[in-house]
């Protein structure tokens, strides 16, 4: 048990619990602003074991998941060419995205919704137009194509480092390495309990991704962790599957719920390890404890990544290159909670539950963080995100 002694050295204007995705934006915003943050984070800057390791995460503006995404899209690609303006780095790469499936499933149905209500360039094509255009893929005669060209993907791990240098260069503190253990209202201030120290705080924000039912006991049974296999595979030829020669990829199947989804492969020199065709199944996996999370590779992972690649990318596998594991929050909707914690509104913000489709937001809703711990208000648009639908 730490011992407590409340010196100025302990004592900040915002605490933020959890400095991944949204954490590390948080951080940012709010040392931008002048604020006296402390972020803490239990692992490193980055790390493998919550949900924002893999090298890359797509990001699209015609959103199948609900409409109400997309003002807030407008504004994260907004944010992220600042960032890159800032640091003089590359974060967003637009390779561009093409979506498989059925005119009837809702992927498809989404995705032209969203173009359609906000003018969003969307190219569609029945199956023979799509294989002469992506002639890797096989492509059902009654499947329909949409390439969204302003899409593209996001390097996570290269924009969480960023955002933590940039909040340490505004005079943040980020503790790495540390756990938080617990919180409470004492008196006017947030007592916050790690492993190593207690700190104090006029305002706290839970950004602790797989963790933040843990923090957040109300949401422990509406946030579900769940165990996500990643791999990348080694196509027989590179030609044609390179960066800015082969897109970002979803496909609807027509027998397994979900969707598949993939990227080009990006040259080592520039993004490291690994180097593949990387691919993923878009689908709540096993629920876990995000404490003892399997993370060896089973029978049941490489028959998925079988399954995918010779039904839609036939011929075109030589080996696995490597694998990896890494946890969806998911909601009962399978929508953000994005709000002041009910019963703690006036010091407590919680970001949770980002079920798999939260990176390419990061930008923005670092900014939406820092606004609710500073003024309990923002003018950005994520009432329909409100954590009471789920009590």
């Amino acid at each position: 048990m730490p011992h407590q002694s409340i010196t100025a050295d302990n004592i900040f204007d915002v605490i933020v619990i959890g400095v991944g995705s949204m954490g590390a934006a948080a951080c940012y915003y709010l040392a931008k602003r002048g604020y006296k943050v402390l972020g803490i984070e239990q692992f490193d800057i980055t790390h493998e074991f919550g949900s924002h390791a893999g090298q890359s995460r797509i990001i699209r503006k015609a959103y199948f998941e609900h409409p109400d995404y997309v003002p807030l899209l407008q504004r994260a690609y907004a944010n992220w060419s600042d960032l890159e303006k800032e640091n003089g780095e590359q974060v967003y790469y637009q390779a561009g995205l093409v979506y498989f499936g059925s005119p009837e499933h809702e992927m498809i149905k989404g995705v032209k919704r969203s173009a359609g209500l906000y003018n969003i360039p969307l190219n569609v094509s029945d199956s023979k137009s799509a294989a002469r255009q992506f002639p890797a893929f096989s492509i059902p005669g009654d499947f329909e194509s949409l390439f969204e060209p302003e899409a593209g993907f996001i390097t996570p791990e290269k924009v969480i480092k960023l955002y933590a240098r940039l909040a340490n260069s505004y005079g943040a503190t980020i503790h790495i390495g540390e756990k938080a253990i617990s919180w409470k209202k004492t008196g006017d201030s947030i007592t916050v309990q790690t492993d190593k120290d207690i700190y104090h705080c006029g305002q706290l924000i839970i950004s602790s991704g797989a963790w933040s039912g843990k923090l957040a006991p109300v949401f422990r049974e509406a946030i579900k962790a769940t165990r996500q296999f990643v791999a990348w595979v080694r196509p027989k030829k590179e030609k044609g599957f390179l960066l800015n020669e082969f897109p970002c990829w979803m496909i609807a199947d027509d027998e397994r719920p979900g969707c598949y989804y993939g990227f080009p492969v990006l040259p080592e020199d520039q993004f490291g390890e690994p180097n593949g065709l990387k691919l993923a199944y878009h689908y709540p996996g096993e629920i876990s404890d995000p404490d003892r999370v399997n993370r060896e590779t089973t029978a049941d992972d490489m028959e998925n990544i079988r399954y995918v690649m010779d039904k839609y990318l036939p011929g075109i596998f030589d080996s696995v290159v490597a694998t990896k594991t890494c946890l969806y929050s998911n909601t009962p909707d399978e929508h953000f909670i994005i709000d002041r914690l009910p019963g703690y509104e006036d010091q407590v913000t919680i970001a949770c539950g980002f079920s798999g489709h939260g990176f390419k937001f990061a930008s923005v809703i670092g900014e939406v963080l820092a606004d609710l711990a500073i003024t309990g208000r923002t003018d950005h648009p994520v009432g329909f995100l409100g954590a009471k639908r789920f009590l």
